[in-house]
């Protein structure tokens, strides 16, 4: 895979291109969005929850923007990778070239707007007064992780809707019981040790609550974590790849 990335590399940061342009285009504001999509949904979600939750919760407001970040990271992308193959249909029914470039292009894209939106998530973390160590380089790890995991989701989505178009609507709701499962909004402090352990179960929760422990209690998980949360990443890759390898050649006959 990654020699055909060198190979197809000029195709690649074209495509790449091509996904960001097309995202923003005839829009007044462009890549202003990017930023300004995640702080509405978060002051939206901060006018609604704040009463309930914000009292019982140290930095509410870095708290929700964690949860909001990573969630829309993986919303994005995988929303994005699950159409990659429909939508460029018309260029690899003509060429012979690996079809994942289509996913990882618009991964990419995603990858960049999840950029952006970071720094404005530090930005927070400075007005909200929480002291910047040496343990937020630890953040590199989930965000790996949550990179590797969304590719794999993608691959897995994108195969499934070339022959089940019914998955863009599956996932429109799986997404949303995702979100209220992965605790963006409330803490699950009051919950039970078994039903905390379950909240470990949706991934998506995993990389949330890294990002929690790191910026919000200056801690640093535990190896048994570390170890979970690659173990999620590598599991959805190696299921998309293999779905990819396998079916390579019946997506010519369903697009």
């Amino acid at each position: 895979m990654l020699k055909k990335l060198k190979q197809y590399q000029f195709l690649f940061s074209e495509l790449v291109k091509r996904d960001f342009t097309k995202k923003y285009k005839r829009t007044i504001l462009g890549m202003a969005w990017s930023i300004l999509s995640p702080l509405m949904n978060l002051l939206i979600m901060w006018m609604v929850f704040n009463n309930f939750f914000g009292n019982n919760v140290n930095h509410y407001v870095v708290y929700l923007f964690a949860g909001q970040l990573v969630f829309s990271y993986f919303t994005d992308a995988t929303n994005l990778g699950m159409n990659s193959l429909v939508m460029n249909s018309g260029i690899f029914t003509k060429i012979n070239i690996p079809k994942y470039l289509f996913l990882f292009s618009q991964n990419v894209s995603s990858l960049i707007n999840f950029g952006l939106t970071l720094l404005i998530f530090f930005t927070f973390v400075a007005i909200d007064g929480v002291p910047f160590t040496w343990k937020f380089l630890l953040l590199v790890y989930p965000v790996a992780c949550l990179i590797v995991f969304n590719l794999g989701i993608g691959l897995i989505l994108s195969a499934l809707f070339v022959f089940f178009r019914d998955m863009q609507y599956l996932w429109g709701i799986l997404t949303q019981l995702i979100m209220w499962l992965s605790a963006i909004f409330y803490t699950i402090d009051s919950y039970t040790y078994t039903v905390q352990c379950l909240f470990l179960l949706n991934p998506l929760y995993l990389y949330i609550r890294y990002f929690r422990k790191i910026v919000i209690d200056g801690v640093i998980p535990t190896p048994q974590f570390h170890l979970l949360a690659a173990a999620y990443a590598l599991l959805a890759f190696g299921i998309g790849a293999w779905m990819y390898k396998k079916y390579n050649h019946e997506f010519l006959y369903y697009v």
